[in-house]
């Protein structure tokens, strides 16, 4: 197999491209692991490394194969790129083959990316410890780049582990991450503020599905052409990723669609998947190393008592997972019959409150850090979260346990103008909340909104103290 065409478009990773390049500037050989979710651009990121730092690429997409076939192909990929005309031997074991690659590369520098590395380690449980002896006798003396990259989030993280033969020997490490909102602007420029949050409510930033985004196209055409088609890639992508990381996959569906369904509790969470809630909370644990599921905790809880809070909320991490399993999922059977329409008309009537209490809140937090970080705050937060408990729901709160600083948020994605009486109603909550756990703290009131604010929301806001942030002021501190 050739590399593959690069992407015509490279959105988002400059910083992670200036790193890589950095790396290979070294003098020595390099040993990199690589992982993130699937098609979240390990690949494009590591070919457009080889490619900019104009190192001679050897890329081995690793195929579920037994060890033979993949030793073939692994030869076939490097003699491509060093030994171009001549055919590899065959090699009956990895020795051999790592022996021929060191003496191949030489003291050029190489790049050999090894793609979903943890197929191979199904395919020969041995392979690790061959890779250890190779890199301690043969790679570490030549200029080799090496990158093992990896979709399997909990195998890639096991190579770290002490018992793993590659403890130690790992040069350097990447998480490749989702894309931040900010990369919607270069992918969609035609969207405004407000569809490009709704986009990243629905797909968030995965490259592979952000391309597959049209701004020529309305949220509803863009849903109906791709997620909802049965030959696009989104509907039964989020049952290809979990299958790609647990064997019995049914009883995390379950509680996968639980959570996406709107149950966050643990006993919910177990209650609606019908799995007892002790195993209910061994699936959430291991979902939560996957990265799948994350827990979150009121930001209003003392740092000495986090560990042991009983008050965790759980939430799918992946945003197209949680827009899966609450609007694709419970419409399969009309999806099957191509009831498009049909099914638009039940998202459109739950869209907006989907999109405000996922994506928008989360932005309306991360605004929060991002202004922290621009010394646009009085105070830097220890934390940012919300705070929930008691007959009371924050969605921003920031607080400086040190200095006595809390910041109280609401934000708002309705349609309309956010009212004045919608202000006093904050403003009223959120004292009656500070007056009885942060009574005496310095306080900051922040009101964020879709729509805006009306003049006398406006006058009332001066009053209040209140700082008012609307979409363009968003949009401008998080697209820095």
């Amino acid at each position: 197999m050739t590399i593959r065409e690069l992407p015509s478009r490279f959105i988002g990773r400059a910083e992670e491209l200036r790193d890589l390049l950095a790396i290979s500037r070294r003098e020595e050989a390099q040993f990199l692991i690589v992982y993130g979710r699937r098609r979240v651009g390990k690949t494009t990121l590591l070919l457009q490394w080889g490619e900019r730092g104009n190192l001679p690429t050897i890329y081995w997409p690793i195929a579920r194969a037994n060890a033979f076939s993949l030793r073939q192909e692994l030869a076939q990929a490097v003699w491509r790129t060093l030994a171009p005309g001549i055919t590899p031997p065959t090699f009956d074991s990895w020795e051999g083959l790592f022996e021929n690659i060191a003496a191949l590369a030489g003291r050029r520098r190489v790049l050999l990316i090894m793609d979903e590395f943890p197929w191979a380690m199904e395919a020969d449980s041995a392979l690790a410890s061959r890779l250890q002896h190779a890199w301690d006798h043969l790679f570490k003396k030549t200029n080799l780049n090496l990158a093992l990259a990896g979709s399997h989030i909990g195998m890639m993280a096991r190579l770290f582990e002490y018992q793993s033969p590659l403890y130690g020997r790992f040069t350097a490490q990447l998480h490749v991450k989702p894309l931040p909102f900010s990369a919607l602007a270069e992918f969609l420029p035609r969207y405004d503020i407000e569809r490009r949050i709704a986009t990243y409510a629905i797909v968030g930033g995965v490259p592979a599905y952000l391309e597959r985004m049209k701004d020529d196209r309305s949220i509803a055409e863009n849903l109906k052409a791709e997620i909802m088609s049965a030959t696009g890639i989104f509907r039964n992508e989020p049952f290809f990723l979990i299958s790609d990381q647990v064997k019995e996959t049914r009883n995390f569906i379950e509680v996968i669609r639980a959570i996406g369904r709107g149950n966050h509790t643990l006993e919910d969470i177990a209650t609606v998947a019908h799995i007892p809630k002790h195993h209910t909370i061994v699936y959430l644990d291991r979902l939560q190393d996957l990265g799948m599921v994350e827990r979150r905790l009121p930001a209003t809880i003392l740092p000495a008592k986090r560990s042991r809070s009983h008050q965790g909320r759980y939430h799918l991490f992946d945003h197209y997972h949680r827009f899966h399993f609450r609007f694709i999922d419970p419409n399969l059977d009309l999806l099957e019959q191509k009831r498009y329409n049909q099914v638009w008309e039940k998202i459109e009537s739950q869209i907006r409150a989907f999109v405000g209490g996922t994506a928008f809140e989360e932005l309306c937090r991360e605004w929060v850090w991002a202004e922290a970080d621009h010394n646009g705050l009085p105070f830097v937060p220890e934390i940012v979260g919300s705070h929930w408990g008691r007959g009371i729901q924050i969605d921003v709160v920031a607080i400086d346990w040190r200095s006595k600083h809390i910041l109280v948020g609401e934000a708002k994605w309705e349609v309309n103008q956010v009212s004045a009486k919608m202000l006093k109603d904050f403003v009223e909550k959120a004292n009656k909340y500070i007056a009885k756990d942060f009574n005496g703290w310095a306080v900051q009131l922040l009101y964020f909104a879709r729509t805006g604010f009306t003049q006398a929301t406006r006058e009332e806001a001066t009053d209040a103290h209140v700082r008012l942030i609307d979409l363009k002021e968003l949009a401008q501190r998080l697209e820095e």
